[in-house]
């Protein structure tokens, strides 16, 4: 699944930014399902509803994202 998940596409639930660990919704295994989500580049801030791309992942349920249209 490792492989899957970068390049995927998720909408942000929690507030993903410095500090702090947000949260991301990403369509998985026919649903949608929930993971952790840490900005992959510093400094970086995506409010509730922004479209972010999976960078890399960190099993079980842990992703780096950054902005889809950037």
């Amino acid at each position: 699944m490792a492989e899957d998940m970068v390049g995927r596409s998720g909408r942000v639930t929690g507030t993903v930014g410095p500090g702090t660990v947000g949260e991301v919704m990403i369509a998985v295994r026919g649903g949608a399902e929930a993971f952790l989500a840490h900005p992959a580049l510093a400094g970086e801030r995506f409010e509730v509803g922004s479209v972010v791309t999976v960078v890399e992942y960190m099993p079980p349920r842990t992703v780096y994202v950054a902005a889809a249209y950037g």
